[in-house]
């Protein structure tokens, strides 16, 4: 291995170190619950001699989901549950999460060898084995299995997508790697052609790696949403495209985006086979970010489809006691929203779609003009995919919008009929708060 290699491979190591130890720094106290993070013995057959994890939160839903969420490089079981919201949510949306942990010195999945990229040994044998576990212990539904993963657990999503199409329908990858990039021959755990973006594959070479470890399989294929930041220093940005040129081949679409948006001012998203929240592909590249990215839970599990299909309802201001309203129900773009009386109108029920969107008489609930300042308008606008018509809907009562971070504001704390619905810096307070019912 030449000095410029070895000095790669070092730097990358240190910056995953780094990386993990900036995530624990910076976990948020986790809200107590009567379930737990709790260790599996004997789940089945385990050539990783990897240790399984499973949360099964107090609320799990009947025929729940699985999420199989894979930590990153010197991390654990318990180092995901506490980075990542998963757990949290489970509790809202009935799914059940398996945290698979590796025992070995590096505390990196396997995701080098023959075994575990052919499912022949190795990690990915372990990994498949703890979902059956799950799926015979905890009644969970065969045709909901989801898999993640952060640096190296994203590494093991393309490699559990790659080598058990059947099982898992969707993964979520963050700054990762497409499946067999990270293959060696010589027992290393480490490929720096592959972390340093070196190996540029066609779309069909990195889809026939696919299609050659499933031999007669012929689909449905799985869906993939990957995330990379343009800075990475540990796997490089090539990457990003290199898996966005695997997935999309092997659902067998262009490379070209059908969709483009930007629910961050330095995010760039976009979607491959379709312009919806559950296209084959959804890719986003974050300028200016490293391999620390953030992860988003929420955003990983609207991509899944679980966090709930489309649902109608009332928006009910706390403080007031008063429904959002559309005035007259009116249809035309740039009407405003204003509290008023709750009368069961179809000018106060609102859906709620899977992507994020409230649409009412349809028409989409807007951060007008993609404002982004306190006392920004709510209005109604012609649904367009945009991040300013996508809205969060929180524990805590509010919702905010995804573009902008900002809350849902009855303004002035007013409580009249006929008080403005506008956007503005979230702080807690009763105007802010709202049931979607």
């Amino acid at each position: 291995m030449s000095s410029v290699i070895r000095l790669r491979r070092g730097a990358a190591v240190v910056f995953v170190i780094a990386l993990a130890s900036a995530l624990m720094a910076f976990i948020a106290p986790k809200a107590a619950h009567a379930a737990q993070l709790t260790q599996v013995t004997n789940f089945g057959n385990n050539p990783g001699n990897l240790q399984m994890y499973v949360y099964v939160p107090d609320n799990v839903g009947p025929k729940p989901a699985i999420v199989v969420a894979n930590h990153f490089c010197t991390g654990s079981a318990s180092a995901m549950f506490d980075a990542t919201q998963f757990d949290e949510l489970a509790g809202q949306y009935g799914y059940i999460v398996v945290y698979p942990s590796v025992t070995r010195a590096s505390k990196c999945f396997d995701v080098a060898s023959q075994a575990s990229l052919s499912g022949t040994g190795g990690d990915s044998v372990s990994i498949k084995s703890m979902v059956d576990y799950a799926l015979a212990n905890y009644g969970a539904d065969p045709n909901r299995i989801f898999a993640t993963g952060i640096s190296s657990g994203s590494m093991m999503t393309n490699v559990l997508l790659g080598v058990y199409p059947e099982v898992f329908k969707a993964g979520s990858s963050y700054a990762g790697v497409p499946f067999t990039c990270f293959a060696t021959t010589n027992g290393s755990e480490w490929n720096s052609d592959c972390a340093t973006g070196m190996i540029n594959r066609t779309p069909q070479q990195w889809g026939d790696a696919v299609r050659g470890a499933n031999p007669g399989y012929s689909g449905p294929w799985p869906r993939m949403q990957i995330w990379h930041g343009t800075e990475d220093e540990a796997l490089y940005y090539p990457n990003f495209q290199e898996q966005i040129d695997q997935w999309t081949n092997v659902n067998a679409t262009d490379q070209v985006a059908e969709f483009t948006d930007h629910p961050q001012p330095n995010w760039t998203r976009t979607r491959y086979g379709s312009t919806g929240g559950q296209a084959l592909v959804e890719a986003i590249s974050m300028e200016g970010v490293d391999h620390g990215l953030p992860h988003s839970a929420a955003e990983t599990l609207r991509f899944f489809g679980l966090t709930g299909s489309a649902s109608s309802g009332q928006i009910v201001g706390a403080g007031s006691n008063r429904c959002v309203d559309i005035p007259g129900s009116a249809t035309a773009n740039g009407t405003q929203a204003v509290l008023w009386d709750c009368n069961g109108g179809s000018n106060q029920s609102f859906t709620r779609t899977a992507a994020g969107e409230l649409k009412v008489n349809g028409k989409c609930l807007d951060a007008y003009g993609w404002g982004t300042a306190n006392g920004t308008k709510a209005v109604i606008w012609d649904c367009t995919g945009g991040a300013n018509q996508r809205w969060n809907v929180n524990a805590n009562g509010t919702i905010t919008n995804t573009y902008n971070g900002l809350c849902l504001d009855a303004n002035g704390a007013a409580t009249a009929n006929g008080t403005q619905i506008i956007l503005w810096a979230c702080s807690g307070t009763q105007n802010q708060q709202w049931t979607l019912s």
